[in-house]
């Protein structure tokens, strides 16, 4: 498929750019371009800006209020708001639970939940790794006890991105210990101001607070909230893993990061001096610009080309490998480009006592390279990826 010379998507790319020009605020721009994290009012704001365009959901089908966009389409729709720096619709809700509700969810649920997801006003977090149970997801242990019309939950998740601003989590919960580790896994919806559900904040190496700890003492959630069979999660964690193939690589905001590394180095310092005149500084965005160019044509295949089958495999685990590598590495060189101010942000990570000293992308910089160090863990870690690649792609 011909995603440049197609002249309906050339003309769908004009209007997104147009669209984009004149709803895309400054201080969200800006935001996502310096890799912060977006407060639940900003991304409310955005929300209701595509949803007054009919863009919140591309994938969604139309009976449930969606674009129901071909995956071409989508696949541009998401390349120029990376480029853009804009913002996706609210992550968990959009691209998660309501795809989730969609394929398993009972009409009552969907009765419920979708409208929420799709106006912004109902926020989602997702409840699966714990302490003990992260690349291994199937080794979970919080424990949800069926007690009559409800279950009663005892345990505690980790890493939860928007606990403390969401109004409701997806979770996997163990209701069977007898069998595989894989069987005996349900998915729940809980209410975040459920009784006996409280959370512990995490900063994190960028100083942020967006992910949290739940912990669950008795929690009692409605046997109505379960989706799906009572034992069978496991194929929803499976689903919902599967439909992270559009953007998996994330070559799109890859991209964009490093078009904006590209005019930091051109800029000249106080002496007239360029970074990108130094030579091993332009080999370095050398070799990621033909690495990202590699990822992308591969990316390209895996989505449009034929031969390639339906659906992704163990194949999506090379994208997610080689696509974190390529954003950690822009990060890298990016916040080597601030040089000895990188150092003075790092010391004040924290918000409290940074500075604006030096060139302005400094600070963000220095951020958004410590964040970006969790792309290689969560979703799976690189080396969980590295051995499925092995084994189901390599055959070794």
């Amino acid at each position: 498929m011909d995603l440049v010379n197609d002249p309906a998507l050339d003309a769908f790319r004009a209007e997104i750019r147009a669209f984009l020009r004149a709803n895309l605020t400054d201080d969200i721009r800006r935001k996502v371009m310096e890799g912060g994290y977006l407060s639940r009012e900003a991304h409310t704001r955005w929300h209701k800006v595509l949803q007054k365009q009919g863009w919140i959901a591309p994938a969604w089908p139309v009976e449930h209020g969606g674009c129901g966009w071909p995956l071409a389409k989508q696949y541009v729709f998401e390349q120029e708001f990376a480029l853009a720096y804009a913002p996706r619709a609210v992550i968990f809700g959009v691209e998660m639970v309501g795809p989730l509700l969609i394929e398993y969810g009972s009409a009552a649920q969907k009765a419920r939940y979708l409208p929420g997801i799709l106006s912004g006003d109902e926020w989602w977090c997702q409840g699966f790794s714990e302490p003990g149970s992260g690349s291994d997801l199937a080794s979970l242990a919080c424990m949800a006890v069926r007690d009559g019309d409800h279950y009663m939950i005892n345990g505690t998740k980790l890493w939860q991105t928007a606990a403390t601003e969401a109004d409701m989590m997806f979770g996997l919960f163990r209701t069977d210990s007898s069998g595989r580790k894989q069987q005996g896994i349900t998915v729940l919806l809980v209410p975040m101001k459920s009784k006996g559900l409280s959370l512990r904040p995490i900063t994190l190496l960028d100083g942020g607070q967006e992910v949290a700890q739940c912990f669950f003492d008795d929690v009692r959630v409605p046997v109505a909230n379960r989706v799906g069979e009572e034992n069978q999660g496991w194929g929803c964690a499976k689903f919902l893993l599967s439909i992270e193939r559009l953007g998996i690589a994330e070559v799109a905001r890859s991209s964009a990061m490093l078009n904006r590394l590209k005019g930091i180095v051109e800029q000249p310092d106080a002496h007239g001096r360029r970074l990108a005149d130094d030579p091993e500084v332009a080999n370095e965005i050398a070799e990621i610009e033909i690495d990202l160019m590699a990822l992308e044509a591969t990316e390209y295949c895996m989505l449009f080309d034929p031969a390639a089958g339906a659906d992704l495999g163990a194949e999506a685990s090379t994208l997610k490998l080689m696509g974190t590598q390529v954003q950690q590495r822009i990060s890298a060189a990016t916040m080597a480009a601030a040089g000895p101010y990188a150092q003075a942000m790092a010391s004040g990570l924290d918000g409290d006592n940074a500075s604006r000293i030096g060139p302005d992308f400094a600070e963000p910089a220095t951020r958004g390279y410590f964040n970006l160090r969790k792309i290689s863990i969560y979703g799976g870690s690189n080396e969980i990826q590295k051995n499925i690649v092995a084994k189901a792609v390599l055959g070794l």
